[in-house]
């Protein structure tokens, strides 16, 4: 500033520009934070889905349905999550929203049955979706499936559990 009250040119920009850049850097981080927020609760609901195994809590439909094909999923296993990723599938008009698809990839030396793995990720996948409900509190905007399930910028589903 000089003597005569005035200002320069320079010090209006920089006065100017600094709350357009906060504000451009403050969208890409809330973006950027809402899906590593999912990223997170897809991981601890695969996590809880594996756990859960013999331990669950089943409807009778579901229990004698384990009962008569899969008693392999009644007993304990060793399922181990070894990545989940996701894929930006773009943006869809009917949800207006951007779909987001999650993949599991987990490991069980004592699964080999087909039909049982199917089962086991069908948990998984299940808990994942439930996951991302509860953290971003869109339970009723989903279904008892949670799929598909919302944030405010995304929906979420899940592929078939890759089995190594």
């Amino acid at each position: 500033m000089d003597r005569r009250g005035q200002i320069s040119i320079e010090f209006m920009m920089i006065v100017a520009v600094i709350p357009l850049v906060v504000l451009l850097l403050g969208s890409l981080t809330t973006e950027s934070s809402e899906l590593t927020l999912a990223m997170a609760a897809a991981r601890n609901g695969a996590t809880q889905g594996a756990n859960l195994n013999s331990m669950a809590f089943y409807p009778d439909q579901a229990f004698s349905n384990y009962t008569n094909k899969n008693q392999r999923l009644l007993l304990p296993s060793k399922v181990r999550i070894i990545k989940v990723e996701y894929k930006n599938q773009g943006y869809n008009s009917v949800y207006q929203r951007t779909k987001i698809q999650i993949r599991v990839y987990a490991s069980d030396p004592t699964l080999k049955n087909h039909d049982d793995q199917n089962c086991m990720g069908e948990r998984i996948n299940y808990y994942v979706r439930k996951s991302i409900s509860g953290s971003f509190q869109t339970d009723y905007l989903t279904n008892n499936a949670y799929n598909p399930v919302f944030s405010h910028r995304y929906y979420y589903t899940t592929a078939d559990v890759r089995w190594s």
